[in-house]
């Protein structure tokens, strides 16, 4: 199509549109992403996908936009910050002490509010909509972390930050705490400037990794990754990596909680992301208790509601098994009375993980 556009104009009036939605930054990315393409391949070649089939389904796909979505020629990238906004300074050091509170369930910070794949999707469908006001007819389409589309690629590209060590983007003003969602265009914008990497020597997200699942910088293993086994995996999780998971029952956020870039980190400002259901706090005991209607209906809008039941009382017997090493008589006894009340009723996945979080007494 062919259109008149002051496109200095139209960037601010993008970013001044993303903040009243609630969007932190709006850049612009190419759609040539071919010099990705090796890594990709290289990646999922090696298996490090693991059961995320339709990751290498896409294959390289996911590396070109304008063939994924045809008329494609310029990506708007958008970040969205999700630290609840009653979050407090030493957030990090908190999250962390909270690891070896055993008997508290972890869940990762950006799921214990509303699912960020609703707040954001709906976000950049309404900002799509307002750049089709101002240039007429416009063919686009809104991803958030929702089909095969490189994200973390496109977002260094249009300068939202650099990749980390640990692949996430970091950005110098807002660490990494932050959503990341695209709208595929058929206007050609130009490109907003990459900015430089500011990681320098450090190496901490690669040391803490509790699974060792970054291999080296920029490789992840997902495999390894205990946001991959919560949440991805859908079967028996390895044995080996089992103990390391401690009490993460959806997702991991210690490569994030190491990061001096995330001292910078923002709050949201939308409520959206303001934790439900005490998920901040929450202790593994009572989580185990939930039914499968508790469940469903207290996770209705969450993204943790996405793994289904099931999985959730795995992920948790994992985590009281590993409670059970080294606790008192009286704690452990309650662990094991609550992982027996649960043998025989929810299928061979949950029995399985139930039984080795009962030999962790021993």
């Amino acid at each position: 199509m062919s259109v008149t556009i002051d496109h200095a104009k139209l960037l601010m009036q993008l970013q001044e549109w993303g903040q009243e939605l609630g969007f932190s930054q709006i850049a612009i990315a190419p759609v040539d992403l071919s010099t990705a393409e090796p890594g990709l391949s290289n990646w999922l070649a090696q298996g490090f996908h693991g059961s995320m089939q339709y990751m290498a389904k896409h294959g390289l796909n996911r590396a070109r936009p304008a063939q994924f979505v045809p008329g494609t020629v310029s990506v708007i990238t958008a970040r969205m910050n999700y630290l609840p906004k009653d979050t407090t300074s030493d957030w990090a050091e908190q999250e962390t002490r909270r690891l070896n509170h055993t008997e508290q369930a972890v869940v990762s910070i950006y799921a214990r509010g509303r699912d960020y794949h609703k707040v954001m999707r709906q976000r950049l469908e309404k900002l799509a909509q307002q750049l089709q006001l101002e240039v007429g007819e416009l063919g686009y389409r809104v991803f958030t972390d929702s089909a095969p589309v490189l994200e973390a690629e496109l977002a260094q590209r249009s300068g939202q930050g650099w990749r980390g060590k640990h692949t996430l983007i970091l950005n110098r003003d807002a660490g990494s705490m932050f959503f990341l969602g695209e709208i595929y265009i058929d206007v050609l914008l130009p490109a907003t400037a990459p900015v430089q990497d500011h990681c320098g020597t450090c190496q901490s997200c690669i040391d803490v990794c509790p699974t060792q699942a970054i291999l080296a910088p920029g490789l992840l293993d997902a495999r390894r990754c205990i946001s991959y086994l919560t949440i991805e995996h859908k079967e028996s999780i390895p044995i080996e990596l089992r103990p390391l998971m401690g009490n993460r029952i959806y997702g991991c956020d210690d490569c994030q909680l190491i990061c001096p870039w995330n001292k910078y980190a923002l709050r949201s400002t939308l409520s959206d992301f303001d934790a439900r259901h005490d998920l901040q706090s929450a202790q593994l005991l009572s989580l185990w208790a939930w039914t499968a209607s508790d469940f469903e209906e207290r996770m209705q809008g969450s993204a943790i509601r996405r793994i289904g039941y099931e999985q959730w009382l795995r992920n948790l017997a994992i985590a009281i098994g590993n409670a059970l090493k080294g606790c008192d008589d009286s704690t452990a006894k309650k662990l094991l009375d609550a992982l027996n009340t649960r043998l025989h009723q929810h299928g061979e996945l949950v029995d399985e993980h139930i039984a080795w979080a009962i030999e962790q007494s021993n």
